[in-house]
Protein backbone atom coordinates (compact mmCIF):
# COMPACT_ATOMS: atom_id res chain seq x y z
CA UNK A 1 0.00 0.00 0.00
CA UNK A 2 1.37 3.42 -0.99
CA UNK A 3 2.42 5.61 1.92
CA UNK A 4 0.47 8.82 2.40
CA UNK A 5 2.40 11.96 1.42
CA UNK A 6 2.61 14.95 3.72
CA UNK A 7 0.49 16.97 1.27
CA UNK A 8 -2.22 14.31 1.25
CA UNK A 9 -2.15 14.12 5.03
CA UNK A 10 -2.59 17.88 5.37
CA UNK A 11 -5.48 17.79 2.90
CA UNK A 12 -7.10 14.88 4.77
CA UNK A 13 -6.86 16.39 8.24
CA UNK A 14 -8.08 19.81 7.13
CA UNK A 15 -11.51 20.04 8.71
CA UNK A 16 -14.39 21.86 7.06
CA UNK A 17 -15.05 23.92 10.20
CA UNK A 18 -11.52 25.33 10.27
CA UNK A 19 -10.62 28.94 9.71
CA UNK A 20 -8.13 29.07 6.84
CA UNK A 21 -5.49 31.75 7.42
CA UNK A 22 -3.51 32.84 4.38
CA UNK A 23 -0.17 34.26 5.43
CA UNK A 24 2.13 33.64 8.41
CA UNK A 25 3.05 37.24 9.05
CA UNK A 26 2.31 39.17 12.23
CA UNK A 27 -1.43 39.42 11.56
CA UNK A 28 -1.90 35.82 10.46
CA UNK A 29 0.01 34.30 13.38
CA UNK A 30 -1.73 36.57 15.90
CA UNK A 31 -5.04 35.42 14.45
CA UNK A 32 -4.01 31.77 14.78
CA UNK A 33 -3.05 32.22 18.44
CA UNK A 34 -6.24 34.17 19.15
CA UNK A 35 -8.48 31.57 17.50
CA UNK A 36 -6.75 28.86 19.51
CA UNK A 37 -7.41 30.89 22.65
CA UNK A 38 -11.06 31.09 21.61
CA UNK A 39 -11.27 27.32 20.99
CA UNK A 40 -11.70 27.69 17.21
CA UNK A 41 -9.72 25.35 14.91
CA UNK A 42 -7.54 26.97 12.27
CA UNK A 43 -4.53 26.42 10.07
CA UNK A 44 -2.08 28.87 8.51
CA UNK A 45 -0.89 28.57 4.91
CA UNK A 46 2.22 30.53 3.96
CA UNK A 47 3.55 31.14 0.44
CA UNK A 48 7.30 31.01 1.16
CA UNK A 49 9.05 27.63 1.45
CA UNK A 50 10.52 28.51 4.84
CA UNK A 51 9.82 31.23 7.37
CA UNK A 52 12.87 33.38 8.07
CA UNK A 53 13.20 36.45 10.34
CA UNK A 54 13.13 39.30 7.82
CA UNK A 55 12.69 43.06 8.03
CA UNK A 56 13.96 45.75 10.34
CA UNK A 57 12.56 47.55 13.38
CA UNK A 58 8.95 48.32 14.25
CA UNK A 59 7.17 49.78 17.26
CA UNK A 60 4.38 48.07 19.14
CA UNK A 61 2.23 50.71 20.81
CA UNK A 62 0.29 49.95 24.02
CA UNK A 63 -2.93 48.98 22.22
CA UNK A 64 -1.08 46.20 20.35
CA UNK A 65 0.94 45.14 23.40
CA UNK A 66 -2.30 44.80 25.35
CA UNK A 67 -3.47 42.16 22.87
CA UNK A 68 -0.16 40.28 22.93
CA UNK A 69 -0.16 40.43 26.73
CA UNK A 70 -3.60 38.83 26.78
CA UNK A 71 -2.08 36.05 24.67
CA UNK A 72 0.56 35.53 27.36
CA UNK A 73 3.44 36.79 25.22
CA UNK A 74 4.81 39.61 27.38
CA UNK A 75 7.75 37.58 28.80
CA UNK A 76 8.79 36.52 25.30
CA UNK A 77 8.65 40.13 24.05
CA UNK A 78 10.80 41.28 26.95
CA UNK A 79 13.50 38.79 25.92
CA UNK A 80 13.85 40.20 22.40
CA UNK A 81 12.58 43.80 22.43
CA UNK A 82 13.19 47.14 24.15
CA UNK A 83 10.56 48.73 26.37
CA UNK A 84 10.32 52.24 24.94
CA UNK A 85 10.58 54.95 27.58
CA UNK A 86 9.95 58.11 25.58
CA UNK A 87 9.19 59.64 22.21
CA UNK A 88 11.47 62.59 21.40
CA UNK A 89 11.35 65.08 18.53
CA UNK A 90 14.31 67.16 17.30
CA UNK A 91 14.96 69.60 14.47
CA UNK A 92 17.51 68.91 11.74
CA UNK A 93 19.86 71.04 13.84
CA UNK A 94 19.51 68.67 16.79
CA UNK A 95 17.38 71.07 18.84
CA UNK A 96 14.79 69.51 21.14
CA UNK A 97 11.21 70.17 20.06
CA UNK A 98 9.00 67.91 22.17
CA UNK A 99 9.34 64.97 24.54
CA UNK A 100 6.71 62.70 26.04
CA UNK A 101 6.83 59.47 28.02
CA UNK A 102 5.80 56.21 26.33
CA UNK A 103 4.05 53.03 27.42
CA UNK A 104 3.95 52.36 31.15
CA UNK A 105 6.16 55.41 31.68
CA UNK A 106 3.18 57.43 30.39
CA UNK A 107 0.66 55.74 32.68
CA UNK A 108 -0.54 52.94 30.39
CA UNK A 109 -1.20 49.52 31.85
CA UNK A 110 0.92 48.05 29.04
CA UNK A 111 4.41 48.88 27.75
CA UNK A 112 5.44 50.07 24.32
CA UNK A 113 8.05 47.94 22.56
CA UNK A 114 10.65 48.74 19.94
CA UNK A 115 11.45 45.40 18.34
CA UNK A 116 12.90 43.76 15.24
CA UNK A 117 10.04 42.63 13.00
CA UNK A 118 11.76 39.29 12.51
CA UNK A 119 12.05 38.77 16.28
CA UNK A 120 8.34 39.46 16.74
CA UNK A 121 7.39 37.10 13.93
CA UNK A 122 9.65 34.41 15.40
CA UNK A 123 7.98 34.74 18.81
CA UNK A 124 4.55 34.40 17.21
CA UNK A 125 5.60 31.51 14.98
CA UNK A 126 7.25 29.47 17.71
CA UNK A 127 4.31 30.00 20.05
CA UNK A 128 1.87 28.97 17.30
CA UNK A 129 3.73 25.71 16.72
CA UNK A 130 3.91 25.10 20.47
CA UNK A 131 0.23 25.70 21.14
CA UNK A 132 -1.43 24.55 17.91
CA UNK A 133 0.98 21.83 16.87
CA UNK A 134 3.61 21.28 14.15
CA UNK A 135 1.00 21.04 11.36
CA UNK A 136 -0.57 24.40 12.27
CA UNK A 137 1.61 26.38 9.84
CA UNK A 138 2.05 24.96 6.33
CA UNK A 139 4.69 26.60 4.15
CA UNK A 140 5.14 26.62 0.37
CA UNK A 141 1.42 27.17 -0.24
CA UNK A 142 0.91 30.17 -2.50
CA UNK A 143 -2.77 31.08 -2.67
CA UNK A 144 -4.15 31.73 -6.15
CA UNK A 145 -7.74 32.44 -5.14
CA UNK A 146 -10.78 31.08 -3.33
CA UNK A 147 -14.34 30.00 -4.05
CA UNK A 148 -17.24 29.61 -1.65
CA UNK A 149 -20.68 28.07 -1.25
CA UNK A 150 -23.33 27.93 1.44
CA UNK A 151 -21.32 25.54 3.61
CA UNK A 152 -17.80 26.83 3.34
CA UNK A 153 -14.83 27.93 1.26
CA UNK A 154 -12.30 26.23 -0.96
CA UNK A 155 -8.88 27.86 -1.14
CA UNK A 156 -6.74 27.12 -4.17
CA UNK A 157 -2.94 27.02 -4.28
CA UNK A 158 -0.34 26.89 -7.01
CA UNK A 159 0.88 23.32 -7.60
CA UNK A 160 -0.72 21.85 -4.46
CA UNK A 161 -4.21 20.55 -3.59
CA UNK A 162 -6.97 22.92 -2.53
CA UNK A 163 -8.17 22.97 1.07
CA UNK A 164 -11.64 23.31 2.53
CA UNK A 165 -12.72 25.39 5.52
CA UNK A 166 -15.56 27.35 7.04
CA UNK A 167 -14.09 30.78 6.27
CA UNK A 168 -10.81 32.11 4.89
CA UNK A 169 -8.86 35.20 5.96
CA UNK A 170 -6.34 36.84 3.63
CA UNK A 171 -3.40 37.90 5.80
CA UNK A 172 -1.06 37.71 2.82
CA UNK A 173 0.20 41.28 2.74
CA UNK A 174 0.35 43.93 0.06
CA UNK A 175 0.28 41.40 -2.79
CA UNK A 176 -2.78 39.58 -1.40
CA UNK A 177 -4.40 37.12 -3.79
CA UNK A 178 -7.80 37.61 -2.15
CA UNK A 179 -7.59 41.40 -2.36
CA UNK A 180 -6.79 41.09 -6.06
CA UNK A 181 -9.70 38.68 -6.48
CA UNK A 182 -12.08 41.12 -4.77
CA UNK A 183 -10.77 44.22 -6.53
CA UNK A 184 -9.15 43.15 -9.83
CA UNK A 185 -9.20 46.70 -11.24
CA UNK A 186 -7.66 48.41 -8.22
CA UNK A 187 -5.11 51.02 -9.19
CA UNK A 188 -1.42 51.10 -8.44
CA UNK A 189 -0.16 51.92 -4.93
CA UNK A 190 -0.41 55.58 -3.99
CA UNK A 191 3.06 57.11 -3.74
CA UNK A 192 3.38 59.64 -0.93
CA UNK A 193 6.27 61.49 -2.57
CA UNK A 194 8.75 60.10 -0.04
CA UNK A 195 11.39 57.39 -0.38
CA UNK A 196 12.80 55.57 2.64
CA UNK A 197 16.13 53.95 3.45
CA UNK A 198 16.32 51.59 6.41
CA UNK A 199 19.05 49.88 8.32
CA UNK A 200 20.23 48.55 11.67
CA UNK A 201 23.50 49.39 13.40
CA UNK A 202 25.37 48.06 16.42
CA UNK A 203 25.71 51.18 18.59
CA UNK A 204 26.13 52.37 22.11
CA UNK A 205 22.94 53.48 23.94
CA UNK A 206 21.94 57.12 23.41
CA UNK A 207 19.61 59.48 25.30
CA UNK A 208 17.60 57.29 27.74
CA UNK A 209 18.77 54.07 26.09
CA UNK A 210 15.13 53.44 25.20
CA UNK A 211 14.17 56.58 23.26
CA UNK A 212 12.28 56.70 19.98
CA UNK A 213 13.63 59.71 18.07
CA UNK A 214 12.06 61.57 15.17
CA UNK A 215 14.17 64.40 13.74
CA UNK A 216 14.25 66.86 10.83
CA UNK A 217 11.52 67.02 8.23
CA UNK A 218 10.83 65.45 4.83
CA UNK A 219 11.73 68.56 2.84
CA UNK A 220 15.34 68.46 4.05
CA UNK A 221 15.61 64.92 5.40
CA UNK A 222 13.90 63.19 8.29
CA UNK A 223 15.21 60.41 10.53
CA UNK A 224 13.47 57.93 12.83
CA UNK A 225 15.91 56.20 15.20
CA UNK A 226 15.37 53.75 18.08
CA UNK A 227 17.01 50.69 19.68
CA UNK A 228 15.41 47.29 19.08
CA UNK A 229 17.71 44.90 20.99
CA UNK A 230 19.61 45.41 24.23
CA UNK A 231 23.06 44.15 25.26
CA UNK A 232 23.95 42.50 21.97
CA UNK A 233 27.64 42.15 22.90
CA UNK A 234 30.06 42.31 25.81
CA UNK A 235 30.33 46.10 25.47
CA UNK A 236 26.62 46.62 26.16
CA UNK A 237 25.83 47.87 22.66
CA UNK A 238 22.32 47.87 21.27
CA UNK A 239 20.97 47.07 17.84
CA UNK A 240 19.65 50.44 16.67
CA UNK A 241 17.08 50.77 13.92
CA UNK A 242 17.10 53.85 11.71
CA UNK A 243 14.90 55.11 8.86
CA UNK A 244 15.88 57.99 6.56
CA UNK A 245 13.04 59.70 4.68
CA UNK A 246 13.31 62.33 1.93
CA UNK A 247 10.90 63.88 -0.57
CA UNK A 248 11.55 62.47 -4.05
CA UNK A 249 9.68 62.95 -7.34
CA UNK A 250 9.96 59.28 -8.34
CA UNK A 251 9.28 56.27 -6.13
CA UNK A 252 11.82 53.54 -5.54
CA UNK A 253 10.94 50.01 -6.60
CA UNK A 254 8.36 48.37 -4.33
CA UNK A 255 10.63 45.57 -3.20
CA UNK A 256 11.26 45.04 0.53
CA UNK A 257 14.63 43.38 -0.17
CA UNK A 258 15.98 46.08 -2.52
CA UNK A 259 19.42 47.28 -1.42
CA UNK A 260 19.90 51.01 -0.93
CA UNK A 261 22.93 53.18 -1.73
CA UNK A 262 24.49 55.62 0.73
CA UNK A 263 25.10 58.24 -1.95
CA UNK A 264 21.37 58.51 -2.63
CA UNK A 265 20.49 59.84 0.81
CA UNK A 266 23.48 60.30 3.14
CA UNK A 267 24.33 63.85 1.89
CA UNK A 268 21.07 65.11 3.43
CA UNK A 269 22.32 64.04 6.87
CA UNK A 270 26.05 64.72 6.50
CA UNK A 271 26.01 67.56 9.06
CA UNK A 272 23.86 65.82 11.68
CA UNK A 273 26.57 65.61 14.34
CA UNK A 274 24.64 66.15 17.56
CA UNK A 275 25.76 65.92 21.18
CA UNK A 276 23.31 63.03 21.65
CA UNK A 277 24.11 61.14 18.41
CA UNK A 278 26.41 61.23 15.37
CA UNK A 279 23.82 60.39 12.73
CA UNK A 280 26.04 59.98 9.63
CA UNK A 281 28.38 57.72 11.58
CA UNK A 282 25.40 55.63 12.69
CA UNK A 283 24.25 55.27 9.08
CA UNK A 284 27.70 54.38 7.73
CA UNK A 285 28.09 51.65 10.36
CA UNK A 286 24.89 49.89 9.29
CA UNK A 287 25.08 46.20 8.47
CA UNK A 288 22.73 46.55 5.50
CA UNK A 289 20.67 49.30 3.87
CA UNK A 290 17.28 48.75 2.27
CA UNK A 291 15.36 51.19 0.04
CA UNK A 292 11.59 51.36 -0.29
CA UNK A 293 8.98 53.92 -1.38
CA UNK A 294 6.53 55.22 1.18
CA UNK A 295 3.27 54.00 -0.35
CA UNK A 296 -0.19 52.96 0.69
CA UNK A 297 -3.50 52.09 -0.98
CA UNK A 298 -6.75 54.01 -0.90
CA UNK A 299 -9.04 52.49 1.75
CA UNK A 300 -11.40 49.80 0.49
CA UNK A 301 -15.17 50.08 1.00
CA UNK A 302 -15.28 46.54 2.41
CA UNK A 303 -13.01 43.57 3.05
CA UNK A 304 -15.60 40.86 3.62
CA UNK A 305 -17.27 38.98 0.81
CA UNK A 306 -19.40 36.19 2.22
CA UNK A 307 -17.04 33.72 3.89
CA UNK A 308 -13.88 35.49 2.74
CA UNK A 309 -12.21 38.53 4.28
CA UNK A 310 -8.91 40.44 4.57
CA UNK A 311 -6.69 41.42 7.50
CA UNK A 312 -3.60 43.55 8.12
CA UNK A 313 -1.64 44.90 5.14
CA UNK A 314 -3.85 42.91 2.77
CA UNK A 315 -6.76 45.02 4.01
CA UNK A 316 -5.26 48.41 4.86
CA UNK A 317 -1.65 49.09 3.82
CA UNK A 318 -0.62 52.42 5.31
CA UNK A 319 2.36 54.73 5.12
CA UNK A 320 4.63 54.05 8.13
CA UNK A 321 4.34 57.40 9.83
CA UNK A 322 2.49 56.44 13.01
CA UNK A 323 4.02 53.12 14.13
CA UNK A 324 0.67 51.48 13.50
CA UNK A 325 0.94 48.97 10.65
CA UNK A 326 1.69 45.90 12.74
CA UNK A 327 -0.43 47.18 15.61
CA UNK A 328 -3.57 47.51 13.52
CA UNK A 329 -3.02 44.00 12.10
CA UNK A 330 -2.81 42.64 15.65
CA UNK A 331 -6.01 44.43 16.61
CA UNK A 332 -7.74 43.16 13.45
CA UNK A 333 -6.82 39.62 14.46
CA UNK A 334 -8.03 39.93 18.02
CA UNK A 335 -11.31 41.61 17.05
CA UNK A 336 -12.01 38.99 14.37
CA UNK A 337 -11.28 36.11 16.72
CA UNK A 338 -13.63 37.64 19.29
CA UNK A 339 -16.40 38.04 16.71
CA UNK A 340 -16.01 34.44 15.54
CA UNK A 341 -16.13 33.22 19.13
CA UNK A 342 -19.26 35.23 19.92
CA UNK A 343 -21.19 34.83 16.66
CA UNK A 344 -19.95 31.51 15.31
CA UNK A 345 -17.60 30.71 12.46
CA UNK A 346 -19.51 32.10 9.53
CA UNK A 347 -20.39 35.15 7.44
CA UNK A 348 -22.16 37.04 10.25
CA UNK A 349 -18.98 37.35 12.31
CA UNK A 350 -17.01 38.43 9.25
CA UNK A 351 -19.60 41.12 8.51
CA UNK A 352 -19.39 42.43 12.07
CA UNK A 353 -15.59 42.54 11.79
CA UNK A 354 -15.93 44.41 8.49
CA UNK A 355 -18.37 46.92 9.94
CA UNK A 356 -16.08 47.91 12.79
CA UNK A 357 -12.55 47.48 11.51
CA UNK A 358 -12.91 48.99 8.01
CA UNK A 359 -13.99 52.31 9.51
CA UNK A 360 -11.37 52.25 12.27
CA UNK A 361 -8.43 51.50 9.97
CA UNK A 362 -9.62 53.89 7.26
CA UNK A 363 -9.31 56.67 9.82
CA UNK A 364 -5.75 55.58 10.62
CA UNK A 365 -4.72 55.29 6.95
CA UNK A 366 -5.98 58.80 6.19
CA UNK A 367 -4.52 60.31 9.35
CA UNK A 368 -1.14 58.74 8.57
CA UNK A 369 -1.24 60.68 5.30
CA UNK A 370 -2.14 64.03 6.82
CA UNK A 371 -1.51 64.37 10.55
CA UNK A 372 0.47 61.53 12.15
CA UNK A 373 2.75 62.16 15.15
CA UNK A 374 5.57 63.42 12.92
CA UNK A 375 3.34 66.34 11.96
CA UNK A 376 4.97 67.86 15.04
CA UNK A 377 8.16 68.11 12.96
CA UNK A 378 6.27 69.61 10.04
CA UNK A 379 4.72 72.36 12.12
CA UNK A 380 8.06 73.38 13.61
CA UNK A 381 9.90 73.25 10.27
CA UNK A 382 7.29 75.33 8.46
CA UNK A 383 6.89 77.95 11.18
CA UNK A 384 10.61 78.29 11.86
CA UNK A 385 11.56 78.20 8.18
CA UNK A 386 14.01 75.45 9.06
CA UNK A 387 16.10 77.88 11.12
CA UNK A 388 17.40 77.58 14.65
CA UNK A 389 15.34 79.07 17.45
CA UNK A 390 15.96 80.16 21.02
CA UNK A 391 12.76 78.76 22.55
CA UNK A 392 10.42 76.22 20.99
CA UNK A 393 7.51 77.99 22.70
CA UNK A 394 8.19 81.00 20.48
CA UNK A 395 7.70 78.81 17.38
CA UNK A 396 4.85 76.47 18.37
CA UNK A 397 3.17 76.32 21.79
CA UNK A 398 3.87 73.03 23.56
CA UNK A 399 0.12 72.51 24.07
CA UNK A 400 -0.36 72.53 20.31
CA UNK A 401 2.31 69.88 19.83
CA UNK A 402 0.74 67.77 22.59
CA UNK A 403 -2.62 68.07 20.85
CA UNK A 404 -1.20 66.57 17.65
CA UNK A 405 0.08 63.58 19.61
CA UNK A 406 -3.14 63.19 21.60
CA UNK A 407 -5.31 63.34 18.49
CA UNK A 408 -3.34 60.54 16.87
CA UNK A 409 -3.68 58.38 19.97
CA UNK A 410 -7.44 58.85 19.81
CA UNK A 411 -7.72 58.04 16.09
CA UNK A 412 -5.44 55.00 16.30
CA UNK A 413 -7.14 53.58 19.39
CA UNK A 414 -4.56 54.03 22.11
CA UNK A 415 -5.81 57.02 24.08
CA UNK A 416 -4.77 55.87 27.56
CA UNK A 417 -8.13 56.36 29.26
CA UNK A 418 -10.19 54.85 26.44
CA UNK A 419 -7.82 51.90 26.01
CA UNK A 420 -7.98 51.01 29.69
CA UNK A 421 -11.77 51.27 29.69
CA UNK A 422 -12.31 49.16 26.55
CA UNK A 423 -13.43 45.58 27.19
CA UNK A 424 -11.22 42.77 25.92
CA UNK A 425 -11.98 41.39 22.47
CA UNK A 426 -11.80 37.81 23.78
Amino acid sequence: MRAETSTERIARITMSNEVIILGAGIGGLTLALSLHQAGIPCRVYEAVPELKPLGVGINLLPHAVRELTELGLLPALDKVGVRTQEAVFFTEHGQLIFREAAGQHAGYDWPQFSIHRGDLQTVLYEETLKRLGPDSVVCNRRCTGATQDAEGVTVHFADTPSVRGAVAVGCDGIHSALRKQFYPDEGAPRYSGVNMWRGTTRWKPFLSGASMVRAGWLAVGKMVIYPIRNDIDAEGNQLVNWVAEIHAPQPALRDWSRAGRLEDFLPAFADWHFDWLDVPALIRASDTILEYPMVDQDPLPRWTHGRLTLLGDAAHPMVPRGSNGAGQAIIDARFLAGALKEMGVGPAALEDYDRVRVKATTDVVLTNRSNPPDAILREVFERSGGKRFDRIEDVVPTAELQAISDNYKRVAGYDPVALKARPSFL
